[in-house]
């Protein structure tokens, strides 16, 4: 199966009320794990690439991987840049055989946003390649501040960005280790009344798991963001494995148990999003 692009995947989800997982890679293991995943359910995901990945690896190399596993598996894979700062971190992915980039633009003024966004999709398109946006800011656990997304501003962007999808902030935080609940359902629904684009939450571990299902069931939110999670099922397998093989040295034999680890929460997850039972 070719990897496929994002819109490929978003436009079915939104219509047949599921949403897809977007899967925070940073290295062979999880990424592996991912696809496994996906090939064992039948169900499209999302690998994505984003700046700690990218800054641990150079972009073609991911790329090379990437559609690597993608274009062997037998269930759509989008090959996607997360968080691209610039336009530059965008042409660079598209170069590098990505299928999907999101330009990260939510600080800036919305005019501005908007204008560097269509000019990535312009380059974009022409290659068939999607793009993600951002209006409004998703804050961090222990960090960055949110900036809720305002409905006139996601108006503007899906009427004038030619964006694929809409990332928002509606009470989703990054990097979050516990679950809550604190989606705004009003402001969710606000900014639904005036776009059409699939919509996007990044910081998807944060969120509890009967509240992501009821959001792909019942709204537009067609991909959230899981990297979190994620990455603790790979922290503690691998903590495990080096208790078990203290006399290993061989980095092979010690990560390989975070495969199957990664692998059987990456299953829970994107199962959930698909309206499947876990």
């Amino acid at each position: 199966m070719t990897a496929a692009s994002l819109k490929e995947v978003l436009k079915p989800a939104m219509e047949e009320h599921r949403a897809v997982a977007g899967l925070v890679v940073l290295g062979w293991e999880d990424a592996r794990a991912y696809v496994e995943a996906a090939e064992e359910t039948g169900i499209p995901i999302i690998l994505q690439a984003g700046p700690g990945c990218r800054a641990h690896t150079p972009v073609p190399i991911m790329g090379k991987m990437f559609r690597h596993l993608a274009d062997q598996a037998s269930v759509p894979i989008v090959c996607h840049i997360d968080h691209g700062y610039s336009v530059q971190d965008c042409l660079e992915g598209i170069d590098s055989g990505f299928t999907s980039v999101m330009f990260d633009g939510s600080k800036l003024p919305i005019s501005e946003n908007i204008d560097i966004t269509a000019r990535i999709v312009e380059t974009a398109h022409a290659a068939g390649v999607s793009v993600e946006g951002e209006v409004g800011l998703v804050g961090y656990a222990e960090g960055a501040s949110s900036a809720n997304t305002l409905p006139e501003e996601a108006a503007r962007y899906n009427n004038e960005s030619g964006a694929t999808a809409l990332a928002i902030s509606v009470g989703n935080v990054h990097l979050k280790t516990e679950k809550t609940s604190g989606i705004n359902f009003g402001a969710l629904k606000a900014i639904e009344e005036v776009t059409t684009l699939p919509l996007v939450l990044h910081g998807g571990s944060g969120i509890p798991v009967n509240i992501r299902k009821r959001l792909a069931r019942e709204s537009s939110v067609s991909k959230f963001n899981i990297g979190t999670e994620l990455r603790m099922a790979f922290g503690n397998a691998l903590r495990k494995s080096l208790t078990d093989n203290q006399d290993s040295f061989d980095r092979i034999r010690l990560l390989s148990p975070t495969i199957d680890a990664v692998k059987s929460v990456t299953i829970e997850v994107i199962r959930a999003l698909n309206g499947k039972p876990e």
